[in-house]
């Protein structure tokens, strides 16, 4: 396995587990584990946003069969690497960090490109189009990451 990757937003059923299932498709499935959690327990249990699996069809991905969980202060010793979609994620998951090297693997995803901005936004309370959005940024993020990752 050469490196494990966590994908995190608030509840783990609309930025994360697109983001999962971008990355999976650009990683080889040997080399690569890929997975998402919430920094919130809302949605722990539950498949993803039926309008995330409905975007992420739309270009062939099928998120369908994930299901939410929280991030937790073990998932710092089990992946490589921590990508968070916006500053609150990634102060939620800093706080749970017990050493700076456990801190130094969150980082937020879309500073792997520049787009003009540093955070994915919640589409949450959006419409299709807002998912829309969020999957082509996520795309470009995670399109840089297994680049750099390969």
């Amino acid at each position: 396995m050469s490196a494990k990757i966590l994908m995190v937003c608030l509840g783990n059923i609309c930025r994360s587990p697109l983001a999962e299932g971008i990355l999976k498709s650009k990683l080889d499935k040997k080399k690569f584990f890929v997975d998402s959690a919430g920094t919130a327990g809302y949605h722990v249990g539950n498949p993803p946003d039926e309008r995330s699996v409905a975007v992420a069809q739309k270009y062939g991905l099928d998120i369908s069969n994930q299901r939410c969980r929280q991030f937790e202060t073990l998932d710092f010793l089990e992946f490589d690497h921590i990508y968070v979609m916006d500053r609150s994620n990634y102060a939620n998951v800093v706080r749970l960090a017990t050493s700076e090297n456990q801190a130094q693997k969150v980082k937020l995803l879309l500073e792997e490109v520049d787009l003009g901005i540093v955070e994915v936004p919640d589409p949450y309370h959006d419409d299709a189009d807002g998912f829309e959005n969020v999957f082509q940024m996520i795309e470009i993020a995670c399109d840089a990451i297994a680049k750099k990752l390969s």
